[in-house]
């Protein structure tokens, strides 16, 4: 078909493998700086070491890019059923404690309860029942979401209410 059209899809293709490429080294090195430094930080922080805190930070950088290749050697797996998994576990166990933060009675057993068990109930609702099928094979988010707010009203009811302070803040804000 001729060399222009060749030059134009291979010049096409480069400006996409490149964003891609910049895009996954800044996810690395962001992760890397992010876990390095809270489980790193305090001890390397007390000590002032700069080499330390950066072997600290290559060190989690190879850990992570471990996991990723690890991650990506499954052949069935692919990047939206991984991200969509993730965001499931994030909307499971954070959405309800953000939406029940505007009850006045909800509290911290509660909500440490809906983030407990939403997080969980991810797991078994993609591992053990939706393998079932049929009325079953819905996404993880809907029945995780819902078992999360349900554990944080009925916790939140069965434990001590928020103090009158908590509460007041609550009414000034």
């Amino acid at each position: 078909h001729g060399i222009l059209p060749a030059l134009l899809a291979g010049t096409i293709l480069a400006g996409i493998l490149a964003s891609t490429m910049s895009t996954a080294d800044s996810q690395l090195l962001a992760a890397s700086s992010a876990v390095s430094s809270d489980l790193f930080g305090d001890r390397v922080a007390k000590t002032g070491d700069k080499k330390k805190a950066m072997n600290a930070a290559r060190f989690t950088l190879l850990a992570i890019a471990v996991i990723a290749a690890f991650i990506a050697r499954d052949p069935n797996s692919s990047v939206f059923g991984i991200v969509s998994f993730a965001w499931a576990g994030f909307g499971a166990v954070f959405g309800p404690v953000v939406l029940f933060a505007l009850w006045r009675r909800s509290n911290w057993q509660g909500a440490l309860a809906g983030m407990i068990s939403g997080g969980a109930m991810v797991f078994i609702w993609k591992y053990l029942v939706r393998p079932l099928g049929g009325v079953w094979n819905i996404y993880e988010l809907l029945p995780a979401f819902s078992v999360s707010c349900l554990m944080i009203v009925i916790v939140s009811l069965l434990t001590k209410a928020p103090s009158k302070e908590i509460t007041e803040e609550f009414d000034r804000v």
